[in-house]
This record gives C-alpha cells, sequence and structure tokens, in this order.
C-alpha cells in the first residue's frame, strides 16, 4: 500500500485565469491505489476545501472515476475540483469531451483551450431541483450569520437547491451586507450538518444576469470557499424554478472577492431540462 508522501498531487486555482485568484483544488490523477482512509487523509494535508482522486478511467474513451474529499469528508459533488482536474487532463491528453463518473453522477466536461492556450472547462451538472426553505431553516441560519430577515432580498427567496449536493440559497439585500460576512462557525455548521448542506451560497444581485457570493463551509472544515461550481449550478436550477434565469445569455456569478481571491463563474441554464453547465478557467499553482 503506498504512502501518501509518495501520490503526486497538482495544484490548480479554479475559476480564474490568474493563480491569485479562483478556489485551490488538489488533484491526484492517479489514486488507483489510495484506500478511503488514504484520500481523506491527503486531503487534510493538502489543505484546501476539495482535493479530487481519479480512482479509475479509461483514457481512449476519456471517461474517469473522481471521487472529492474536504479536509473534513467525502462530499458527493465539487464544482471547482471538477473543473481543475478536467484542464489537468486536457493540458496533459489535450483539450475535448470528459465524463466523470461521480458520487452524484455522471459529469460530462468541455474543454477547449483559448487563443493563448489557457484552458476552460465547461461541466453540465446532474438534474437540479430548487424548493423553498422553511422559515425555521431560515432563522437558525440567521442567527448563526449574525443576520437579520430585513437584510434579505424579497426577490430572491430561501430555497435550498440541489445540483449534485444541497446548499442554502440566501438572496443578500446589499453588497455591504455580504461583504461584511463574520459568522459562528460552529453553529452554522450544526444547523448544516442538521440538514445536509453543503454551503450556504449568499448572493448579492447586481443585476439579472450578475451576480456575487459568498459561500461559507465549515461543515468541509473550510470558513469559505472562494468559488463554488456545485453551488453555481445548484443557483441556475434555483433561478430556473423561480422563473427568474435569462431568456438569453448566461448568468455570471463573482465569488471570492472579499477574501482576495477573485473568482468568475459562468452559469447557463440547458433548455429541454433541469441541468445546468458551470464553466470557467483553471491555472496550475505552485506549491
Amino acid at each position: 500500500m503506498p504512502h501518501t508522501t509518495d501520490v503526486t498531487v497538482l495544484r490548480y486555482a479554479a475559476f480564474t485565469s490568474h493563480p491569485g485568484g479562483g478556489n485551490p483544488a488538489g488533484v491526484v490523477l492517479d489514486a488507483a491505489s489510495l484506500d478511503d482512509r488514504q484520500m481523506s487523509a491527503l486531503a487534510a494535508e493538502v489543505g484546501y476545501s476539495e482535493t479530487a482522486f481519479v480512482t479509475s478511467g479509461d483514457a481512449p474513451r476519456r471517461r474517469f472515476t473522481l471521487r472529492y474529499f474536504s479536509p473534513l469528508a467525502e462530499v458527493a459533488f465539487c464544482g471547482h475540483a471538477t473543473v481543475a482536474t478536467a484542464v489537468a487532463l486536457a493540458e496533459r491528453t489535450g483539450p475535448g469531451d470528459l465524463t466523470f463518473d461521480t458520487p452524484a453522477g455522471e459529469i460530462h466536461v468541455e474543454t477547449a483551450a483559448d487563443a493563448d492556450g489557457a484552458v476552460r472547462a465547461a461541466l453540465t451538472s446532474v438534474p437540479t431541483r430548487s424548493a423553498p426553505a422553511s422559515a425555521a431553516q431560515v432563522d437558525a441560519t440567521l442567527a448563526a450569520l449574525g443576520w437579520e430577515r430585513g437584510d434579505l432580498d424579497p426577490a430572491l427567496p430561501p430555497h435550498v437547491a440541489f445540483a449534485g449536493n444541497e446548499h442554502l440559497v440566501l438572496g443578500v439585500g446589499t453588497r455591504a451586507r455580504l461583504a461584511a460576512l463574520d459568522y459562528d462557525f460552529d453553529t452554522l455548521a450544526e444547523v448544516m450538518r442538521d440538514h445536509g448542506w453543503t454551503t450556504v451560497h449568499a448572493v448579492w444581485r447586481e443585476s439579472d444576469s450578475h451576480f456575487h457570493a459568498r459561500d461559507p463551509f465549515p461543515v468541509g472544515g473550510v470558513v469559505e470557499d472562494p468559488a463554488t461550481g456545485a453551488a453555481a449550478a445548484a443557483f441556475g436550477g434555483y433561478l430556473r424554478t423561480l422563473g427568474s434565469a435569462p431568456t438569453a445569455g448566461p448568468v455570471t456569478i463573482r465569488q471570492g472577492e472579499d477574501m482576495g481571491r477573485p473568482s468568475d463563474l459562468t452559469v447557463e441554464s440547458l433548455p429541454g431540462g433541469t441541468r445546468v453547465r458551470v464553466s470557467g478557467h483553471a491555472v496550475p499553482l505552485t506549491r
């Protein structure tokens, strides 16, 4: 059985074109010999919000099995680590379509190189769904955040949205309220564990097609994600449910700005179903 120090961990920042932005992810392209304990230990050692492990694959068919571990637990799906893994594979085997078998289901990813050689990845989510959050769920979350009902945007009602994981979507009334996010880590983690949420996706609407987001992730042992592709996909499904998704053109989400790691996520609702496409660049990081 290999020691985790013998495993090559690639490091990428996803949803950015610059190493100083985006959400860092670990990527292990050959994890076939690692067991659950070793993957969990390695993710904790790396310390990023997620590390993705390719546990098996069929390279000629460009189909791979992918698992995701935060420093505390395995999660069913992680968008930014999926984008990072897709870009890492595309840089080594050439751009094109990839298929990932994940605990959340099959994820199709398109990769393409820009004129300058930078690789962009677009993942298609599993079917999304969204439903109103209960008053008790909202009240418990607001208490942990130190917010009041008046801090919320009535045009963006609280929902629990799903795109592989469940996320509480909270529309925030002002950019200043979002920027001042400072929450009780243990209390919010308990609320989220009680309801099975992966992040709280707090969003401020700059326009109908441009949003700012922050995503507390205490259940993963991380205060906040600078970019959350899974939550962005869930948010796309949420907008579709509300009837607020643009009929033409994508939605853009700016995340991580208040953390000093600006990230840009592009979200498009796909016609003829409930799937959502989330796209962005990823770039290698030096250790």
